[in-house]
């Protein structure tokens, strides 16, 4: 007999938050990630210390020469010399970073080249990526020796956690005379621990223990607060990124733009244009079968004395009614690939005329309030069509659901989801490198969740207004 009761779902344990948590702290110490941020704590400093020092007496004396009358050439030439020295220096803490931390930093942009010795000091001067790196390693002076005591908190637990061995192994135990007793470090630098007995050593080696527990978690936030200065003053800034976006986009836009010219001219050479060859020719040998003018239809003689064969005039005339239709439908479908006639409606009206034509069911869902530019419109109605024939080629999915909404952000979101076999990927040759070409030069995004089963969700973000 079936038992159709659903088993009671157990609840989780209170207790395993509070056990992961434990596992957390008992590991941390033993994580490459841990022993990796300690040898960059430790290496830094030496670096972020002279570095710091000297690039201090390099801007100091610089900016007093500068001021004066006589050494203001001098000073300024200080100045730029600073500058080159902390980008060199900025180059290998951004290479130490990458080394211990997987920290991946775009190259800085380089310093513009002036031309004589004036412009190559005034270009120097204005080197705003350059004097980021100033600032970075003038903050990293401070920072490297919170890193070093952060560096503190290991080793104080570790010289702690010997304390047993150091009292019998190697004679560390206070003399008869001695009142103070065994030091016990700790990374606070206020007051002082001693022990003077073999057990309280082992209350050494508890408190060793726990500093060393704790010691990632110092470690852990200087290196944090590096990370962020890494990339807020050693990375690219947000206007370089954007204008070199934007370059890109308008490389994208340019190449997309002579792609469509050249298809259009291939369309129309390759097809149209020999249909109507193909017409006007069919319409001179129907000239040439109908004789001169003045002949009467159908009773005399041709030009050239013989009857006019009308079975192969109507061939002729059947050919050329065809060759012209062939070529109205190729001429619309051209004009459609570049303005589909169904968006003059609106893109809802149109997705839905999309999702009739679908050889596999297309679940429909629309909520547009404001209607976006005809371009966004076009963009998202080509990136519709491309991913649902995407879903009808490649995923196996037996329906789709098509949804077009307007975020609360003002973006316009596309999603496509199928029940396919999932797998897609970008830049895998399935058409979703060229969407993402395609949405590009709009400041749009496409993003792909795909897993190997499905199912797959594609969403494509537009703005409202291009």
């Amino acid at each position: 007999m079936h038992d159709s009761r659903k088993p009671l779902s157990r609840s989780p344990s209170p207790a395993a938050p509070a056990r992961s948590f434990l596992l957390m702290v008992v590991r941390a110490p033993l994580t490459r990630r841990a022993w990796r941020e300690v040898a960059y704590c430790l290496l830094a400093f030496p670096l972020g210390l002279v570095g710091g020092v000297v690039l201090t007496v390099l801007l100091a004396l610089g900016a007093g020469l500068t001021v004066s009358l006589l050494g203001a050439v001098v000073g300024v030439l200080i100045l730029v010399t600073g500058v080159r020295l902390a980008r060199a220096l900025g180059g290998v803490h951004r290479r130490m970073a990458s080394a211990f931390l997987g920290e991946r930093l775009p190259p800085l942009e380089p310093p513009q080249a002036g031309t004589g010795l004036f412009g190559r000091l005034d270009a120097g001067l204005r080197d705003g990526a350059g004097w980021r790196t100033v600032s970075y390693v003038l903050v990293k002076l401070p920072v490297s020796a919170l890193g070093m005591y952060a560096v503190l908190w290991w080793l104080t637990g570790l010289v702690n956690v010997t304390a047993p061995l150091r009292w019998a192994v190697f004679g560390q135990q206070p003399g008869p005379g001695d009142e103070d007793g065994m030091p016990v470090l700790t990374p606070v630098p206020a007051g002082g621990l001693a022990v003077d007995t073999f057990a309280g050593t082992f209350g050494a080696l508890a408190l060793g223990v726990v500093l060393l527990l704790l010691a990632p978690w110092p470690t852990r936030l200087v290196v944090g607060a590096d990370r962020w200065l890494l990339h807020a003053l050693l990375g690219t800034s947000q206007l370089a990124d954007r204008v070199r976006d934007l370059e890109e986009t308008r490389a994208l836009a340019v190449d997309d733009s002579v792609a469509l010219l050249r298809r259009v001219e291939r369309d129309l050479h390759d097809g149209a244009q020999v249909r109507l060859v193909a017409v006007a020719m069919s319409l001179d040998m129907i000239k040439e079968r109908l004789g001169p003018p003045g002949t009467e239809d159908g009773a005399t003689p041709s030009g050239d004395g013989a009857s006019i064969d009308l079975v192969r005039v109507r061939q002729l005339v059947d050919g050329a009614h065809r060759n012209a239709t062939e070529a109205l439908t190729e001429l619309r479908d051209l004009a459609r690939g570049l303005h589909p006639p169904a968006l003059d409606d609106g893109l809802p009206d149109a997705l839905a005329t999309l999702a009739a034509r679908s050889s596999i069911p297309v679940e429909l869902t629309t909520d547009v309030p404001r209607r976006p530019t005809p371009a966004i419109e076009t963009i998202a109605y080509f990136c519709a069509a491309e991913l649902l024939t995407n879903v009808i080629k490649h995923s196996g999915a037996t329906q789709a659901i098509l949804t077009v909404d307007e975020c609360h952000d003002g973006m316009l979101r596309l999603q496509v989801v199928d029940d396919g076999r999932g797998g897609a990927t970008i830049g895998a040759g399935s058409g979703l490198t060229g969407l993402v070409q395609r949405v590009r030069p709009v400041d749009g995004r496409l993003t792909v969740h795909s897993p190997e089963g499905g199912p797959t969700t594609a969403v494509v973000e537009l703005p409202m207004h291009a």
